[in-house]
């Protein structure tokens, strides 16, 4: 979220707003090589069954395209693989090119190729024709958008009508108790682990940040409804901890 003086938040900071692609893209950079472990960590391995749930939520069948936004690792891209089929295509789509690097590798590793293709692309200018997607996916990327309207429209345009998008992410506990517990563990935990782990705790204290600086449920419903999207609802998971948002194009 952007204001008159043209300054933009990057965690708890306020920086130009031009500048917050590159800062973004510095914590990535520095966090790509132990991204997946860290994710197992951080979450006890539970953000697998938030991104088999939101699997299950996208409705892809064979033959079909599907965009994977921020796919960062390839997670989603790989599931999205099988269930399309050599018929169909997955593009795995991340602004950042060591994230984007881990994840080519990762589902060569996995034997995931012939219909994957990856592309560095900024979410709010994505470079696909109008129309092109029967399912768009973000897990855990929206937040570090500096735009978010600006990428949400964008992803509205290169969605096919009848098409959906799927916004996973951190979003606002359900209850005050949860909240409690969770700052503490996101500004004590996080950046401790980050230490240890990825030897980079000021870049998981940015990541905490961002959640906190992240559109709450409703907001981000209503966010997605004023570009075109209908038919928008969510689903909060873990309490809260985490929502997946569903829209439609008609």
């Amino acid at each position: 979220m952007q204001d008159k003086d043209n300054t933009t938040h990057f965690g708890f900071k306020e920086i130009p707003t031009d500048q917050k692609v590159d800062a973004v893209a510095q914590v990535f950079h520095s966090v790509a090589a132990k991204y997946d472990i860290m994710n197992d960590l951080m979450s006890g391995g539970i953000h697998r069954l938030w991104k088999r749930h939101t699997i299950s939520q996208s409705g892809v069948r064979a033959g079909q395209k599907v965009l994977d936004i921020a796919g960062g690792t390839g997670d989603l891209t790989a599931k999205f693989s099988r269930l399309v089929g050599q018929s169909g295509q997955v593009i795995l789509a991340d602004i950042n090119d060591s994230m984007l690097k881990v994840g080519r590798d990762k589902l060569a590793n996995m034997g995931v190729v012939g219909n994957v293709q990856c592309v560095q692309a900024n979410a709010e200018e994505l470079p696909f024709p109008d129309n092109t997607f029967d399912c768009i996916t973000i897990a855990f990327g929206l937040r570090n958008v500096t735009d978010k309207s600006k990428a949400l429209a964008s992803m509205q345009r290169v969605l096919k009508p009848g098409g959906r998008l799927l916004v996973l992410e951190f979003s606002k506990p359900e209850t005050e108790c949860l909240s409690t517990i969770y700052d503490q563990y996101s500004f004590r935990l996080l950046p401790f682990m980050g230490k240890i782990i990825a030897n980079d705790s000021e870049s998981y204290r940015y990541l905490a940040e961002s959640i906190r600086m992240h559109p709450d449920q409703e907001t981000l419903k209503g966010m997605m409804e004023e570009v075109g999207f209908e038919r928008v609802t969510y689903q909060n998971m873990t309490g809260g901890i985490v929502a997946l948002h569903k829209g439609f194009k008609f």
